[in-house]
């Protein structure tokens, strides 16, 4: 059945992937987003199309649309955006996540939250399940947004309790792939910006960190199966790639994929920055039938190639802390 769809943020890297999925699918499709940290060229090739509109707007402003279904993904995701006004990064996932539930309970849509690994913060659960309930500095630097988030799940089940809100909640960890921002200072595209521009590759810590990177094209896969899961499934579920690396196996193979000349030098770890992130994809597997299927050496490739295409002058740091 074709569907008036809302994404929220979506002009962002992910966001833009999820529009043109459901483009693709048939669907008719608004993409809301104000560009602050997204880039309007990431949609400028779906303008043309009779089921898509593009349309300027703050999440954290009431807005009336008459929709089925809403992708709630506004919001900065990577700490150099978020960290660059943290209270309007609060505001973003608070006011946000009213504004959206409140229409989808005035359209009676379903409605699916983005949310994100971080609200495990510094992990004491390993690898992390949905059941975990966190480890998270509510003051720290990075609290804008992990207890942001944390507030918007908090708040999606409210109205669901309340209101009887269909909605979906997905945890998001660690992605990656084509049209993510070059300065977002998120690791991947830090490591690939300075291996192409020939710079020192800046590890932060001893690269004993880890993560676990997922291909965005499976990831958008997840979000599409979470909202279309059966109702009885809610989540939270948690979105990412299972398989685990250190920070420093990602330079490593970064520096082997561009041919770069790049050596490896190690700055103070940042506060709060979490050590270990893993997630146990079991709800994913069970109730979705879902689980990533590409390789970290396959994705970071396409990304690479990604990277060489664009222009870096194109793309404007949106904080001095890049």
């Amino acid at each position: 059945m074709l569907k008036r769809i809302l994404v929220t943020g979506g002009a962002g890297f992910l966001g833009s992937h999820l529009c043109e999925r459901l483009v693709e699918m048939g669907h008719d499709v608004i993409c809301l987003d104000n560009f602050f940290t997204s880039q309007k060229t990431n949609v400028a090739h779906l303008l043309g199309r009779p089921n898509f509109d593009l349309i300027r707007h703050d999440v954290t402003m009431p807005i009336w649309l008459e929709v089925d279904e809403i992708y709630n993904l506004a919001c900065p995701a990577a700490p150099g955006h978020y960290q660059f006004n943290p209270i309007k990064t609060m505001k973003t996932s608070v006011l946000g996540a009213i504004n959206v539930l409140g229409m989808a309970r005035r359209c009676r849509a379903k409605v699916l939250q983005a949310s994100t690994s971080e609200v495990y913060g510094d992990p004491t659960e390993h690898p992390q399940r949905e059941s975990y309930r966190g480890n998270v500095n509510p003051i720290g630097p990075r609290a804008c947004y992990d207890e942001g988030k944390r507030a918007a799940e908090a708040l999606f089940m409210d109205y669901h309790r309340s209101n009887r809100i269909n909605i979906r909640i997905v945890r998001i960890f660690n992605t990656y792939g084509p049209r993510m921002h070059p300065f977002d200072g998120r690791v991947v595209s830090n490591f690939i910006r300075q291996a192409l521009c020939g710079e020192d590759i800046t590890l932060f810590g001893d690269g004993s960190q880890t993560r676990s990177f997922c291909y965005r094209d499976d990831l958008v896969e997840g979000l599409i199966r979470m909202m279309d899961a059966p109702d009885e499934f809610i989540g939270p579920c948690n979105l990412g790639n299972p398989h685990e690396f250190t920070v420093r196996q990602l330079a490593e193979m970064v520096v082997e994929l561009t041919g770069a000349k790049s050596k490896i030098v190690y700055e103070p770890l940042p506060a709060d920055d979490p050590t270990r992130r893993q997630p146990d994809i079991s709800l994913a597997r069970t109730n979705l039938g879902w689980e990533p299927k590409t390789q970290l050496r396959e994705g970071l490739t396409k990304t690479i190639d990604w990277f060489h295409k664009i222009k870096l002058t194109d793309y404007r740091p949106p904080t001095p802390n890049y």
